[in-house]
């Protein structure tokens, strides 16, 4: 994973290994600016020659994938055709919490009815009186506009981007519906029939509806056979492997499944089911779009199935960074193979100061002040125990208590009961959880295990 280098003025600089900046800490040129993403300063140098860098983005409606690469193009002095290669520097993984907020709202939606039918049973109820202005989100989805744009800004602070990709399109639900409508560009040439499969990769979870396999090849299949009256709509689609498509053939669903009548209900519900992330994701696009462009970079953009065209043709496995590279219009991708900093927006506290019980009365206070002895719940801290149960060095968030003895979320688990005098800051709390995904596991390494 590459470092983000900072001159003596706090300018973005080229991103370097983690060799060179290791050999730059210790011989005492450059100091830690941030651990996570992993970021250095030099002390002797202002200012230095950059290449053009651009951040792509593969929007999700949980996660959204982010990618920097580095590009070059050659040209072909025998046809002139210009080649553009794109060198993977830093790939991250933003997971967002709009479902917690909307659960939380949902919550407190139902703790201010109950109060409202406790004390207030003779009003008359209400309705249509909070006004919206033009174009406004829900809070679940602004968080994931809000919380992608943060980082886009982050970034741009951390290296010399000049040019952001963007996922805008991930299908056209009217040609899915009418694959006869003309006009539609991505239906033709070597981009057919890709919309569709993504959609169905998506609304299926990339398994086989007959059998659930998951990591095999899988084929699209009419529901209801085309021989006994199918059509090609999208509601009739779905994915299997090769040996359910083939015991399948041409019967009918509720032949072949007549003897599961549990999976025959599930796989006609589904059939039947929007796609929720979908539409989260269509909701927000342009949201993002014009944030994008407020940024006054160029911004590029295309669709799901271009994306997943670009990921199969250079045989690039399925992840939500490696997805983000293969954004817009890609020839080739290098230096793709490398770990991943997941990056967990876990938000930076709650204004309720009570908890509840199930049917909503307090249980119990919390405490006003944040901090306590200078540290304050998600922090990052090292805590090193001389001796004791507790003994050795921990890493992770602290969750701190009036008393000075803390919690400390470790990848192995929670630690508790540590004193704050063991413990010594790393990095402040910023409203997210950090950690470093191993490497992408290819194809070929998956059959060979």
């Amino acid at each position: 994973m590459a470092v983000f280098v900072l001159d003596k003025q706090k300018t973005p600089l080229m991103p370097c290994t983690e060799k060179r900046a290791r050999l730059l800490l210790e011989r005492g040129r450059a100091v830690v600016v941030r651990l996570a993403p992993f970021t250095i300063r030099l002390k002797d140098r202002i200012g230095g020659a950059v290449q053009p860098l651009r951040l792509k983005l593969d929007p999700g409606s949980r996660t959204t994938g982010l990618a920097l690469v580095r590009e070059s193009e050659t040209c072909d002095p025998e046809t002139g055709a210009v080649e553009r290669l794109e060198h993977g520097l830093w790939f991250g993984e933003l997971a967002h919490r709009g479902q917690a907020i909307r659960e939380a709202l949902e919550q407190r939606r139902h703790y201010r009815r109950a109060r409202r039918a406790r004390k207030t049973r003779h009003r008359a109820a209400r309705f249509l009186n909070r006004t919206r202005r033009a174009g406004c989100l829900p809070p679940s989805l602004q968080h994931r506009l809000d919380t992608t744009v943060n980082w886009v800004e982050r970034l741009r602070r951390l290296a010399p981007i000049s040019a952001l990709s963007q996922e805008l399109v991930r299908f056209d639900t009217q040609a899915l519906q009418n694959p006869e409508i003309s006009g539609v560009e991505y239906q033709q040439g070597e981009l057919a029939g890709y919309e569709v499969r993504v959609y169905l990769l998506e609304k299926w979870n990339r398994t086989c509806a007959y059998c659930g396999a998951t990591h095999v090849p899988l084929e699209i299949e009419h529901i209801q056979p085309k021989s006994r009256g199918g059509s090609d709509r999208v509601s009739n689609l779905t994915l299997a492997c090769r040996p359910c498509n083939q015991r399948k053939g041409s019967r009918s669903i509720e032949d072949f499944l007549k003897r599961q009548p549990a999976r025959l209900h599930k796989i006609q519900a589904q059939a039947k089911a929007p796609l929720q992330d979908a539409a989260a994701v269509n909701a927000t696009r342009w949201a993002l779009f014009a944030a994008l462009k407020a940024t006054g970079f160029a911004v590029e953009t295309g669709s799901g199935g271009r994306t997943k065209f670009n990921r199969t043709r250079l045989d690039i496995p399925k992840t939500h960074a490696l997805d983000a590279a293969c954004v817009g219009a890609v020839d080739q991708v290098r230096g793709w193979n490398r770990p991943v900093l997941a990056i967990k927006a876990t938000g930076r506290g709650a204004y309720s100061r009570t908890r509840t019980f199930n049917n909503g009365f307090p249980r119990g206070y919390l405490m006003r002040p944040k901090r306590v002895h200078g540290f304050q719940t998600g922090d990052w801290v090292r805590a090193e125990v001389p001796k004791g149960k507790k003994a050795g060095v921990h890493v992770g968030r602290v969750a701190i208590r009036r008393t000075g003895s803390f919690n400390v979320q470790t990848p192995g688990g929670t630690v508790a009961g540590i004193s704050h005098r063991y413990c010594r800051l790393l990095q402040r709390a910023d409203g997210y959880g950090y950690t470093v995904q191993p490497k992408p596991v290819t194809e070929d390494a998956r059959r060979a295990a």
